[in-house]
């Protein structure tokens, strides 16, 4: 049975609390039965987590790659918060792993501030998912899925 890694970036931790008009009432904890369910649904197992800190995600980035070198990688979903529009370091994690990504996004990120607007992750992505709240991240897994049909 293959792995799906959804990781989650800076302050997605504070869901349900922060800006619901922006993110819903939905919490960190509802995201993640999200994923087990969907998970569960395609016969994915599912590895779940959110850090504050970019080298952890790195750090979990080189391990999918491992995951994925062993054959046993679904893939990667990664909301990678603010780090989405400032981080390097991720872009090339993702490259230098060549780990099969879907960059995800809870709300629109191009009907925001500008400066949302660019992605250091997007060049390295499978695919691109915003806007869709937080049954994007079921979309997700149901897109790895097709995405491993095809394999």
């Amino acid at each position: 049975m293959k792995t799906i890694f959804i990781l989650n970036g800076p302050n997605l931790n504070l869901l349900g609390t922060r800006e619901p008009a922006v993110y819903g009432s939905q919490t960190l904890a509802d995201v993640e039965l999200l994923c087990n369910q969907a998970c569960a649904s395609h016969g994915f197992k599912l590895e779940f987590r959110q850090s504050n800190h970019e080298g952890q995600l790195v750090d979990w980035i080189h391990e999918a790659g491992q995951f994925q070198a062993s054959g046993a990688l679904a893939g990667v979903v990664l909301n990678a918060g603010a780090y989405t529009h400032t981080s390097v370091a991720l872009h090339d994690a993702i490259k230098g792993t060549g780990i099969t990504l879907i960059e995800l996004h809870i709300s629109n990120v191009f009907a925001r501030e500008a400066f949302r607007h660019h992605s250091y992750i997007s060049p390295v992505a499978k695919a691109v998912m915003c806007g869709f709240g937080v049954s994007g991240y079921a979309m997700a897994i149901a897109g790895l899925a097709v995405m491993n049909a095809g394999v």
